[in-house]
C-alpha cells in the first residue's frame, strides 16, 4: 500500500501563506453578504458564485499540493495555479466593484446590521483581491524562466484577455442590438474568434498539449496576437460607430440601461486592445529578442 508524505512545506512558503488569507477572506466575503440576506439579481448572484468558487478552487489546490498529488495529476500544475490566481483576481475585482451596486448599504436604505455586514463584505472582498494580485506577483515567471507559458506575462494576458470577452459577451446576451446592422455581426464574430482561440490556447497549455503540435508555435502565437490586435482595432472602431451613431444616451437610463451595455462593450474592448497590443509586444520580445540574444 503506498505511503502517502504531506508536503507541510507548501503550507509555509509565501504562496502558501498567502492562500490562507485568500481562503479566508474568500469565505468571510460570502458568509457576511449571505448574513445580510440583501443583495439583488444577476449581479449578487454573481458575485456569491465568485466567492464560493475561489474560496473552493483555493481550499482544493493547498489539499492537492499537501498531499502531494500535483505531479502525478495529467496537467501542467504551475501553469493551472498562475492561470486560476489570475482568473481569481479578476473574478474578485470585477465582485468588489459589482458587490456594492448590487446592495443597498451605499444607499442607506437598510439597517445598521445590514448595512454593516454588506460593507464588511466589500472591504474583505478588496482584500481578497489584493490577496491573489499577491500571488499572481509571486508565481509570475522571472526573466530567463520559462518553465510555465501562463506564469509569463503573455500567459497572464491569455487569461485577462478570454475574461474580458466574457464580460463582452455578458453584455450583449440580449440579441436584439447587434443583429441589427453588418457593422455589430462583424464586432460580435471578432469577439467570438479571439476568445475561443485564447481559450483554446489556455486548455492546451494547462493540459500539456502545446509540445505535440508540430510547427514553431512561439512565432504562431506572435502571429494570433498580431492579427488579434488588427482584429479588436476593427472591432473599436466599428462598435461605437454603429451603435452610438444618432443614438445619444436616453433622458431615463435606468439600472439596466441597454446603452449603458453598449458603452460597457466599447470600453472593455479598447481594453482587450490594449492587452493585445502588449501580448504582442512581449510576445515578440520573447520570440525575437531573447532567443537571439
Amino acid at each position: 500500500m503506498p505511503v502517502i508524505e504531506l508536503n507541510f512545506h507548501s503550507l509555509i512558503t509565501p504562496v502558501g501563506i498567502v492562500r490562507f488569507f485568500e481562503i479566508f477572506l474568500s469565505c468571510t466575503a460570502f458568509s457576511l453578504a449571505a448574513a445580510s440576506t440583501h443583495f439583488e439579481g444577476a449581479s449578487g448572484a454573481w458575485c456569491m458564485f465568485t466567492w464560493c468558487f475561489c474560496f473552493i478552487v483555493s481550499v482544493l489546490i493547498m489539499v492537492v499540493e499537501l498531499f502531494g498529488f500535483s505531479e502525478k495529476l495529467p496537467l501542467s500544475w504551475d501553469d493551472f495555479t498562475s492561470a486560476f490566481a489570475m482568473l481569481a483576481a479578476l473574478m474578485v475585482f470585477t465582485s468588489s466593484i459589482m458587490y456594492p451596486s448590487a446592495s443597498t448599504f451605499l444607499t442607506g436604505t437598510c439597517s445598521d446590521s445590514i448595512c454593516a455586514y454588506q460593507a464588511a463584505a466589500t472591504a474583505m472582498s478588496c482584500v481578497c483581491f489584493v490577496a491573489y494580485a499577491i500571488e499572481v506577483g509571486l508565481t509570475r515567471s522571472r526573466p530567463g524562466d520559462i518553465s510555465s507559458f501562463l506564469a509569463t506575462v503573455p500567459g497572464l494576458l491569455k487569461v485577462f484577455e478570454a475574461y474580458v470577452a466574457c464580460l463582452i459577451f455578458s453584455l450583449v446576451s440580449d440579441p436584439k442590438p447587434y443583429k441589427i446592422e453588418p457593422g455589430q455581426q462583424w464586432c460580435i464574430a471578432v469577439y467570438s474568434i479571439c476568445f475561443i482561440v485564447t481559450l483554446l490556447i489556455i486548455i492546451l497549455t494547462i493540459g500539456r498539449c502545446l509540445t505535440y503540435i508540430p510547427f514553431p508555435l512561439e512565432k504562431v502565437l506572435v502571429g494570433y496576437n498580431a492579427l488579434a490586435v488588427l482584429l479588436y482595432l476593427t472591432a473599436a472602431i466599428v462598435w461605437p460607430i454603429f451603435n452610438f451613431r444618432g443614438n445619444p444616451r436616453p433622458n431615463r437610463c435606468g439600472r439596466d440601461c441597454s446603452w449603458d451595455r453598449l458603452l460597457g462593450v466599447t470600453f472593455l474592448s479598447f481594453f482587450n486592445l490594449i492587452a493585445y497590443i502588449v501580448d504582442l509586444v512581449y510576445s515578440s520580445k520573447m520570440v525575437f529578442v531573447t532567443r537571439t540574444a
